[in-house]
């Protein structure tokens, strides 16, 4: 074969490597790839943010301080000297954006995914929010200051908790079980739900919440039911449901207080 032939054939295997990958077939193999994640939560990203800004008046002048996974990614990037009210949300959209371009998947989401992801994320919330009312009476609490402060938490909190104890905890628990402890991955897939469930619910304490067997047992069943959601059906749509089911529970609140 001619230097020609060949430098055509090796072009045509590089070019074959370096292919966009086709979207895959079929709603659920779609619904959970990170650039659909990214169209379908950059929308509440940008709503948190305006929200934060908008309502200046106490007691949500730092809403955004009062989720702590927000504040927690914050002061990782100091450490390395960056600070900046954006960075959280720029850090969401940079983690997706890199996911997305390592698989090399292609750049477009069809409507009928985005449209199906939103209706799934919504209806994910609800089997937690009848276990909150018919089993453990969660939503009995009061809803204490500006109902529309309360909205923008609900917003950020849903994405920002998934983010730190679903994307970025299951990935350092899978590393440490299965990588070095060398688990078997469905034993490593039980502990890593359960530990990060654990883990979610004391969480909610370093507010300075008192401490209720009552709530924590609940935010730990909340834990293992948002960290099966994740297992199967990814970031976006768990942040999603995480987010609607937060906004439920501020709109029942509002509805009992009225």
């Amino acid at each position: 074969m001619s230097r020609a032939g060949t430098a055509r054939m090796v072009g045509a295997r590089e070019g074959s490597a370096n292919a966009t990958r086709a979207l895959p077939s079929g709603y659920f193999a779609q619904s959970e790839l990170p650039f659909a994640s990214l169209v379908l939560l950059l929308p509440l990203l940008v709503l948190y943010e305006i929200g934060t800004r908008h309502f200046t008046s106490d007691p949500f002048a730092g809403t955004e301080h009062r989720i702590i996974a927000f504040k927690w990614m914050q002061e990782f990037f100091r450490l390395f000297g960056a600070s900046g009210r954006y960075l959280p949300a720029l850090a969401i959209v940079g983690i997706l954006m890199a996911w997305h371009i390592a698989r090399n998947d292609p750049w477009r989401v069809r409507p009928g995914t985005l449209a199906g992801m939103t209706l799934e994320g919504c209806f994910l919330g609800l089997p937690l929010l009848a276990i909150g009312i018919v089993g453990l009476r969660y939503l009995a609490a009061p809803v204490t200051g500006d109902w529309r402060g309360m909205l923008v938490l609900s917003i950020g909190a849903g994405i920002y908790e998934e983010l730190v104890f679903r994307l970025i905890a299951f990935t350092l628990l899978q590393l440490l079980l299965v990588d070095l402890l060398d688990l078997p991955k469905m034993w490593a897939g039980a502990v890593t739900v359960l530990a990060a469930s654990i883990l979610f619910s004391l969480y909610h304490y370093l507010s300075g919440e008192a401490w209720s067997l009552h709530t924590f047992v609940f935010r730990t069943i909340a834990g293992i039911y948002f960290g099966v959601v994740f297992l199967f059906r990814g970031f976006g749509i768990t942040a999603f449901s995480h987010a609607s089911y937060d906004v439920c529970v501020v709109a029942l609140r509002v509805l009992a207080r009225a």
